[in-house]
């Protein structure tokens, strides 16, 4: 009776995900949501192929909210997959091979969806809200679990963050791709970019370094680049980009963040004073200065 009555109480404290249809039983609204937008896009993909590509990366099944919809979405994906044609036929014949067809309303339905516009011009329009209505169902599933967790008293605060955080950012890297871009409009941006180039007074078209040397060579940091300071250990890899960050924060006036997996803050800024007052690390360190030597370090 005891082991019995222990495990009834471990069940008893077993914590669901809210889903969306509780949360709307609870606050009596309608999730987001724009049916006639996932209507029209299913039948744009069954009738145009570019139709398809261009929003293939933008969307998944989950996007949509109508469970019939996200059906017929991932037989196109599956089609799409395999390189065969979408159309009417094929999306019916896929939905009959996963015995599916007969949830999602049957041929007529399919045939309907198609019926119901003119032209697949919109669609990727189409397609971004449908996915920003998605954002927003997850996140009211998320906010509704945050809460219903911050109301009890067996809450690990700190869990709940990082938990609350982990959730946001799967949101944000599952829904928010990088869009592709095509090769005219990266042409323009160059050309407009090498006539930036041409028109500029000092031949810096990104941040400057503080040496001009270098910048010469860079035309200064460009807002794209990934720059890697490589080279053996104690060689001054952290001391030249602490120089860098110094030049464009001081000189340039420019915003500056410093990460560091090797030092602390407190060993940064020593370093930065150090290269200030011309003082050895080691001696700031020790306090090891001279009467004229702590009124220079107060002086900078």
């Amino acid at each position: 009776m005891e082991e019995a009555a222990k495990n009834l109480r471990k069940k008893s404290t077993v914590k669901k995900t809210p889903d969306i249809s509780s949360v709307v039983l609870e606050h009596g609204k309608v999730p987001p949501q724009a049916i006639d937008l996932e209507e029209a896009v299913l039948g744009a993909m069954m009738l145009e192929k570019d139709a398809v590509t261009s929003v293939i990366d933008i969307l998944s099944p989950k996007v949509f909210y109508v469970d019939k919809h996200q059906r017929i979405f991932a037989a196109v994906q599956s089609l799409f997959t395999k390189s065969e044609p979408i159309d009417i036929l094929t999306v019916t014949n896929e939905l009959k091979s996963t015995g599916e067809l007969e949830m999602v309303g049957g041929p007529y339905y399919i045939t309907s969806l198609t019926s119901r516009i003119a032209s697949a011009a919109n669609i990727e329009f189409h397609a971004r809200i449908l996915l920003q209505k998605h954002i927003q169902r997850e996140l009211i599933t998320i906010s509704t679990e945050i809460i219903n967790d911050a109301y009890e008293d067996t809450t690990d605060v700190f869990n709940l963050l990082d938990k609350a955080e982990q959730n946001l950012f799967a949101v944000s890297e599952t829904n928010l791709r990088r869009n592709f871009e095509d090769m005219p409009s990266l042409i323009q941006q160059a050309i407009k970019d090498i006539e930036s180039a041409k028109d500029s007074e000092n031949k810096l078209r990104g941040v400057p370094s503080g040496f001009t040397a270098l910048d010469r060579i860079t035309s200064g940091w460009q807002k794209s680049d990934l720059i890697i300071l490589a080279a053996r250990p104690s060689m001054g890899k952290t001391a030249l980009a602490l120089t860098m960050a110094r030049n464009v924060a001081v000189d340039f006036n420019q915003p500056i963040a410093f990460f560091s997996l090797e030092m602390s803050s407190v060993q940064l800024v020593t370093r930065l004073i150090s290269s200030e007052t011309e003082r050895k690390p080691d001696k700031l360190k020790r306090g090891d200065l001279a009467g004229h030597e702590w009124q220079q370090l107060n002086d900078k």
